[in-house]
């Protein structure tokens, strides 16, 4: 178990550190992937889809679309995806929602 710490007269359960040293913001292990995706959807031509290969990613298909859904609902981009044995297509959709569609 972890050494408790001492705060003044108390004692501390966990370590503590600066506010100002507290890194901000949150880039989890699909960062990157997830940014890669979402700049080639700016330059994707309208009627095409992206293909990406399954074995490239770095989680299951289903985190990663997860992810992808999280990022394109803050941006306010419409995207659908589906995906076969190898690959997961992802491609802008037409209308106002969020279209996600799995094969």
């Amino acid at each position: 178990m972890a050494e408790a710490k001492v705060s003044g007269a108390k004692l501390l359960n966990f370590g503590s550190v600066l506010q100002a040293d507290v890194p901000q913001g949150r880039n989890g292990k699909h960062h990157g992937t997830i940014q890669k995706i979402m700049s080639d959807l700016e330059q994707l031509e309208p009627g095409r889809a992206l293909k990406i290969e399954l074995a490239e990613l770095p989680d299951s298909k289903e985190n990663v679309r997860s992810a992808l859904n999280r990022e394109t609902r803050m941006r306010g981009i419409a995207v659908s995806t589906a995906s076969d044995q190898d690959f997961l297509y992802v491609w802008k959709s037409n209308g106002g929602s969020n279209a996600q569609t799995a094969k």
